[in-house]
């Protein structure tokens, strides 16, 4: 599992959803938590901060730049190519996953989900990862 002192970006233009998922993460023992609205003050948060996050967990949907769009961004950019990136997401479709995997997500998790979903993911992308 991560580190509990990793940052983590949740990024999700629903309030609600952004805090459940926080929520989720401060039961789980993780205190570094920073939040965005959409995909384009996700990535001033990513390319602006001094200390890096150390994964992203996004929403798929968003106004301004979607989830998949933010992980076009990342995977572009050597800085950040392996920030670790899961996506949450109410969209099933096997044509979207494929996308979004082709792109460089390290998994995604269907909303709705409960905590242990969550730390499921979490594990794999660690794993993945290898952080």
């Amino acid at each position: 599992m991560f580190d509990l002192k990793t940052r983590i970006l949740i990024v999700d233009d629903a309030m609600t959803m952004r805090k459940m998922v926080g929520k989720m993460c401060k039961d789980l023992g993780y205190t570094d938590l920073t939040e965005a609205a959409d995909g384009l003050i996700a990535w001033e948060a990513i390319t602006s901060t001094p200390i890096p996050f150390g994964l992203v967990i996004s929403d798929w949907n968003m106004p301004n730049c979607t989830g998949l769009e933010l992980l076009k961004k990342v995977r572009e950019d050597a800085k950040f190519e392996k920030l670790p990136f899961l996506m949450v997401t109410a969209e099933a479709e096997q044509h979207q996953i494929a996308e979004a995997i082709k792109i460089g997500v390290d998994n995604y998790l269907i909303k709705p989900f409960a905590q242990v979903d969550l730390v499921k993911k979490l594990e794999a992308v660690h794993k993945k990862r290898g952080a």
